[in-house]
């Protein structure tokens, strides 16, 4: 099963997340099907930088998204 999940990098403390489609079983250092976007949550805004329409195109096909990634979603929808 594929998912919407949030892919940690930068520093230890300085952590940035990449919004990736993966196989719902993956390291969250492994295989990324495809890159969606990107949250920093050190940013003063938490903006998320979204692709909708591959956002989208990705529910379509039948990926499920995380907890964490729909809370992002609907709190940057409400935001803007």
């Amino acid at each position: 099963m594929l998912k919407i999940k949030l892919q940690p990098t930068g520093k230890k403390h300085q952590r940035y997340y990449r919004i990736v489609v993966a196989e719902d079983k993956s390291k969250l250092s492994g295989k990324v099907i495809d890159t969606l976007g990107s949250y920093n949550p050190h940013d003063e805004n938490n903006n998320i930088v979204l692709d909708q329409n591959n956002y989208q195109l990705w529910i379509k096909k039948g990926a499920q998204p995380t907890n964490t990634i729909k809370n992002l979603i609907k709190t940057n929808e409400a935001t803007n």
